[in-house]
């Protein structure tokens, strides 16, 4: 196996003040791509291999739409979601599984509660249990079904990682990245998950990021309408009071955390973050990023300040304010 990125090759992203103190650090790596998609910064050691985890997901919804899953709009947007579980994301994981005329019970993801509290309250209520169309996966998983429907294969096995679709996948991927894969993981969700490193994959989130509805080549011109369909419905790729969802809305980027520190963003100019939080922490990973794409130029730091005035930033004690979650970089 190849060594992942270690403690030594890390430089500090964030701190966490409380009352003045630092109380806790931030470390990781991170690499900032210009609108041409040519390294404007490196932070950390960004050749090392790392899990990209949900942020892969735009990746994977590409893979799913040159395979036939054809999506607009929100039923797009959500195919690349780490969701909320609303009722309003449901009922569109819930159309893309009828338009592959299959139904939740075909997902392999695994049962979950909603992320969102509102929703898991209301369930909790009504003595409802985690189900697997909750789980902030299941768009992707619908999306994944609905790809295998449109061309005959197997839909129980959709997740094996030598299945059609996820070769498939695999090798879309390769295209985006510039380099092949080494390395297989199984994600939480259950789907295959390829070790890249930040270099890779922010190479193929700024091919995402930039591409041309009007493109000459299929992959980008749904690439366009991807990143489009996600900056119309920042609702669908995550929830209400979600740090994507705010990040979106409020600067138009294409934002897309995951799990253990993962975060992937593009400014509307199209430079281009990815950045890895060595602890696993995704707390300040939508600030890291909005603060670098700031420190290239490509959001105003009047814009990027109020935004991170919306995030969830802010340390408590004894249920006052008293510190906050603040990048370095």
């Amino acid at each position: 196996m190849p060594e992942t990125l270690t403690v030594p090759a890390s430089v500090e992203l964030a701190v966490v003040e409380r009352s003045g103190f630092v109380e806790s650090r931030h470390a990781g790596a991170a690499v900032v791509l210009d609108p041409d998609g040519v390294v404007a910064l490196s932070l950390g050691d960004v050749e090392a291999p790392i899990l990209p985890r949900s942020s892969m997901k735009p990746l994977q919804a590409l893979g799913c739409a040159t395979a036939g899953a054809v999506l607009e709009g929100e039923h797009l947007a959500l195919s690349t979601a780490s969701h909320a579980g609303t009722d309003r994301h449901v009922a569109v994981v819930r159309d893309i599984l009828d338009r592959a005329g299959l139904s939740e019970s075909d997902l392999r993801c695994p049962p979950a509660w909603p992320g969102d509290t509102a929703t898991r309250d209301e369930i909790v209520r009504e003595l409802g249990q985690p189900e697997r169309i909750r789980m902030n996966c299941s768009g992707k998983h619908a999306t994944m079904l609905l790809a295998c429907s449109v061309n005959g294969w197997d839909t129980a096995t959709y997740l094996d990682p030598a299945h059609p679709l996820q070769v498939h996948i695999r090798e879309v991927i390769e295209r985006l990245t510039g380099a092949k894969i080494a390395t297989t993981a199984i994600d939480g969700c259950g789907a295959p998950v390829y070790a890249m490193s930040l270099s890779a994959l922010a190479r193929a989130t700024h091919r995402v990021g930039t591409s041309s509805e009007r493109s000459p080549f299929a992959l980008h011109r749904t690439a366009g309408a991807l990143v489009r369909a996600v900056r119309e419905n920042p609702w669908a790729i995550d929830g209400p009071g979600r740090q994507d969802t705010i990040a979106i809305e409020r600067l138009g980027v294409f934002a897309k955390g995951g799990a253990e520190g993962i975060m992937i963003m593009v400014a509307p100019n199209g430079a281009t973050v990815a950045l890895k939080m060595l602890d696993g922490s995704g707390r300040a990973a939508t600030a890291v990023a909005i603060s670098l794409l700031q420190r290239v130029g490509a959001l105003s730091p009047a814009e990027a300040a109020q935004t991170l005035t919306q995030l969830p930033l802010t340390i408590t004690g004894g249920g006052q304010d008293v510190g906050l979650i603040r990048p370095t970089v």
